[in-house]
């Protein structure tokens, strides 16, 4: 029976679930035995819910990526640089396949690490970095290379879809939902990677490369979170059949690839409206396929280990293919911003002050920039006197749209910042 032996760096959550999965072995459908010869983390005295006893302890990850009884280094540390970066450089420079779960350390420095592994023909699996346990790189990278894609979209984000799900079931702030996220392990003690839609974007930045063989330029790669989204506009946005989810999306124009994570406004019958609480969702479009969704639990000790095993088991027989799936006759193409032109229908939110002609100032300066309503909810002016407005506009330019907002924010009329969130119609 064939073995392979892992050095282990990192053992959090994801790192003891990896371990319990190698001492339950027997029950996985594995090609061949699992070892675990040594591990390495901050603190060898922790309280972890397995024992590390039984494997040899190393102070040093880059040291344990190096030993020579360590057949694959499985890095799940976390963090883009530092000694994540250099333990993995380590080791593939030792000639050794990598297994990582590190989002981060992928979406910033996945090319150069990419160009190392080629040039020692060794493996760089990343299953575990995107949607814990939803197979989506494998997916995208093999499963669909008869696929022209032309865009995918996805919710990567479990806490930022616990909060727009909660915040609209139960009728509850962002900050008293974020509260109770934080209580049930959903969100960390700070949440900031989660809500500015950071940890999302390193996901997207990934998926994008692999779908496009796009040089990965996590730069260029536009982000904003759902920290700044109330329950007013859940509820505005409801009440025009529509669901606000933070949404990473990757689509080739014809400048190149653009690649962003915003909140969305979906209609109620689109695939990723229905995708509720914590759960992850990628979906892929392009011909002749269509379409296809894959979803699953995208964190946890669990899921996320299950997809590092899942990378482990291919190493079996090792193939030292490109991570992103790239060969030298693809095209290559880079990540670029959104043009200007680029058109789509929006959901405006806007606080109005209650007087006359309020609402005609607003219509006509949407209209002065070529935006048209297709639909328009008034509410009672609130406690503070101001009237909340809520517009379903037709499909105009991302360009003229900014424009016009600017011009709403700017009218004497105007209490407060606007809401602009694009509608993706695609379903």
């Amino acid at each position: 029976m064939k073995k392979v032996r892992l050095g282990i760096a990192g053992l959090g959550h994801v790192g003891c679930g990896l371990i319990e999965l190698v001492e339950q072995q027997a029950g996985l459908r594995l090609p061949g035995e699992v070892e675990i010869v040594g591990v390495s983390a901050r603190s060898r005295s922790r309280n972890r819910p397995v024992s590390i006893g039984a494997y040899r302890w190393f102070d040093d990850a880059a040291t344990l990526a190096e030993d020579p009884d360590v057949d694959v280094f499985v890095e799940l540390m976390g963090g883009s640089d530092g000694p994540a970066k250099f333990a993995v450089e380590t080791a593939l420079n030792a000639g050794k396949p990598v297994v990582t779960a590190n989002k981060a350390l992928i979406a910033m420095h996945g090319q150069a690490l990419e160009d190392l592994a080629q040039s020692r023909d060794v493996d760089l699996m990343f299953e575990a970095a995107v949607a814990g346990g939803v197979p989506v790189v494998r997916v995208l990278r093999d499963s669909l290379t008869g696929v022209t894609i032309q865009r995918v979209t996805g919710i990567l984000n479990g806490t930022c879809n616990f909060l727009t799900t909660e915040m609209l079931r139960a009728a509850r702030s962002y900050d008293d939902v974020l509260d109770e996220a934080q209580r049930l392990g959903y969100a960390e003690a700070d949440p900031t990677l989660d809500v500015s839609g950071m940890d999302a974007a390193h996901k997207a930045a990934i998926l994008a490369s692999i779908a496009f063989t796009a040089d990965l330029d996590f730069n260029r790669v536009s982000v904003s979170g759902v920290d700044t989204i109330e329950l007013l506009d859940l509820v505005l946005a409801d009440r025009l059949g529509l669901r606000i989810k933070l949404i990473a999306e990757a689509l080739l124009s014809d400048q190149g690839v653009v690649c962003r994570v915003a909140p969305m406004a979906l209609p109620m019958h689109h695939p990723l409206a229905r995708i509720d609480g914590s759960l992850n969702t990628v979906r892929v479009e392009g011909p002749p396929l269509g379409a296809v969704t894959l979803t699953g639990p995208g964190a946890g000790a669990g899921p996320t280990a299950s997809a590092v095993m899942g990378d482990i088991s291919k190493l079996f027989s090792p193939t030292a293919r490109s991570p992103f799936g790239r060969a030298n006759h693809h095209v290559r193409r880079t990540f670029v911003d959104a043009a200007p032109t680029e058109r789509s229908a929006f959901f405006l939110r806007v606080k109005l002050s209650d007087k006359p002609g309020a609402l005609a100032s607003l219509s006509e300066a949407l209209a002065a920039q070529n935006v048209s309503v297709d639909k328009l909810l008034q509410d009672s002016a609130d406690e503070t006197g101001a009237s909340p407005v809520a517009i379903m506009t037709h499909v105009c330019s991302r360009g003229d749209m900014r424009v016009a907002a600017a011009h709403v924010a700017g009218l004497s009329c105007t209490v407060g910042s606007p809401q602009l969130i694009p509608i993706d119609s695609m379903a």
